[in-house]
């Protein structure tokens, strides 16, 4: 039998917690030890029996470890990533990847300079749904890819800011919160994002961040999104209240947050309902819909499997850093685009933040 390898956990809000509580479940790996300097961190470790420290230097000083997951404030991702990869530990840090591209790039350069594996945890696309859509998009079921609709409607409650006030407060609000997220999901369905145009209001909540977001893209294949994002909306049209895959929210089956459409049919997802046409498409004509089906399994349990497999060398990471970068990449365009009015490029390999003087591909 292989060995459970020995795993650390940094920082222990709530998904952190997530993570501990998975790695101590786990038959591949043992929990160690966890980092968080908070005071309510040390009552946390003595409940999973493991020795808490104030920092990922602490802990890496006193325990042998195999790996370790970074789930600190977004803007202490880089410098933990970079502690443990100088200490040549496997790590995998919470998405996203840093709170700027450049430091992402950092972080990246940092892993291909030591050898040492770095993973973010886009951990939706070690979901079953996600997972059985792309193989239906990429296999060309729906035809030519035309246009995909997306929604994160949900309404956050008053705590979630008194708990956290930066949430409120510029650099928190849900383009950078939660957005990430959804980017990326579309990339890994309809491939790569090339230019976003976005408009965004506060209106309901008065915070000096943006509680509502318009968003449409295009995509490297010629493809068209849209996207409709608010914190302050009382519906369930989200991926957690709608896939079923965290239990913490309420839940509204039977509803898509994504609907891709081809020229010979359509996918809704998480229901993952595949409607397509017979003969020649016509609004006429009633497409035959079906249900793909996919199996029931916590992503973020299999993204620690995955992990565990990486540090073992059986695998490459899923979601590596450079990756991980470009999601980021979108994601910030979206609050220039909003910012600015402009239509914002951000393909792969441009500089965040290029506003278009030029449609795609031209010159």
């Amino acid at each position: 039998m292989r060995r459970r390898l020995r795993i650390g956990v940094v920082g222990v809000g709530r998904i952190g917690r997530r993570h501990a509580r998975l790695v101590a479940a786990s038959p591949s790996a043992e929990l160690v030890a966890i980092a968080d300097p908070a005071p309510d961190a040390t009552k946390f470790s003595i409940a999973l029996d493991v020795p808490a420290y104030r920092t990922p230097e602490e802990m890496l000083a006193v325990e042998r470890l195999d790996g370790m997951i970074l789930a600190t404030p977004n803007a202490h991702h880089r410098d933990g990533a970079l502690v443990g990869l100088g200490a040549g530990i496997a790590t995998l840090v919470e998405k996203p990847i840093a709170t700027s591209v450049a430091e992402g790039l950092e972080m990246a350069l940092a892993a291909d300079r030591t050898g040492v594996p770095l993973l973010v945890g886009h951990h939706r696309r070690h979901s079953p749904l996600i997972v059985a859509a792309r193989e239906a998009v990429a296999s060309g079921v729906l035809g030519d890819v035309v246009a995909v609709l997306g929604t994160a409607l949900f309404p956050k409650p008053g705590d979630y800011f008194e708990s956290a006030p930066w949430r409120a407060s510029p650099g928190g609000g849900p383009i950078l919160i939660n957005l990430v997220h959804e980017i990326d999901s579309l990339r890994v369905l309809c491939g790569e994002i090339v230019s976003v145009q976005a408009v965004a209001s506060n209106r309901v909540r008065r915070h000096p961040v943006e509680d509502t977001v318009a968003v449409t893209m295009r995509f490297a294949s010629g493809a068209l999104g849209a996207f409709l994002l608010s914190d302050a909306a009382a519906s369930g049209l989200s991926w957690e209240q709608t896939s079923g895959e965290d239990p913490a929210y309420a839940q509204y089956p039977g509803q898509d947050t994504y609907v891709v459409t081809g020229t010979r049919g359509s996918l809704g997802i998480p229901t993952l309902r595949l409607s397509l046409v017979e003969n020649a498409p016509s609004w006429h004509e009633p497409m035959q819909t079906r249900r793909l089906v996919a199996s029931d399994a916590d992503p973020l349990a299999r993204q620690l499997e995955h992990f565990c497999e990486v540090i073992r060398g059986c695998a490459q990471p899923l979601v590596p850093a450079l990756d991980a970068v470009q999601t980021l990449r979108v994601t910030q365009a979206v609050a220039e685009a909003a910012e600015s009015g402009e239509t914002v490029w951000c393909g792969p390999g441009e500089p965040a933040g290029t506003l278009l003087d030029r449609p795609p591909g031209g010159s």
